[in-house]
C-alpha cells in the first residue's frame, strides 16, 4: 500500500477499510483481518494497525469480540458513510473549491464534468 504524506498512515488505512465497507466487500457481521494480518499486508507496524482499529471502533464502525477478532458492526455501513461524507465536506470540498477558483472553473463546468463521468461509468459497467 502506498501512503501519502499529507495524512496519518492509520487514517489512510482506515479509509481503505471504509472503502471496503462502502463497496460491500465487508458487510455487517463480517470478520475483518487480524492486526497481524493487516500489518503484514500493508507492511506497517502492528501498532499502526491497532491505532486504525481503535479509531474505527471509536467511530462505531467495527467491534471486537475478545479472543475472536474484529468485526464490522451492524451500523458499520451507515456510520462509515456518515464519516466519509463529513470528511469530504470538511476537507476535500474546500480544497476542490479553492482549486476551482484558481483555475476559473464554475459549478456549471463541474456539473458537465460530473455528467460525463457518470456517463463513462455507465459504459464501464456494461
Amino acid at each position: 500500500m502506498e501512503f501519502k504524506d499529507h495524512q496519518a498512515i492509520y487514517l489512510q488505512i482506515a479509509e481503505r477499510f471504509c472503502e471496503n465497507i462502502l463497496l460491500g466487500q465487508w458487510k455487517p457481521g463480517d470478520r475483518i483481518p487480524s492486526v497481524r494480518e493487516m500489518a503484514v499486508t500493508t507492511e506497517v507496524n502492528p501498532n499502526t494497525i491497532m491505532r486504525t482499529y481503535t479509531y474505527l471502533q471509536d467511530q462505531g464502525i467495527i467491534f471486537n469480540k475478545r479472543g475472536i477478532g474484529y468485526f464490522v458492526s451492524e451500523e458499520g455501513f451507515d456510520k462509515t458513510k456518515a464519516l466519509r461524507k463529513n470528511d469530504f465536506l470538511k476537507q476535500e470540498l474546500p480544497r476542490l473549491f479553492k482549486e476551482m477558483e484558481l483555475l476559473g472553473l464554475s459549478l456549471e463546468d463541474l456539473t458537465d464534468f460530473y455528467h460525463r463521468f457518470k456517463q463513462d461509468q455507465g459504459h464501464e459497467n456494461q
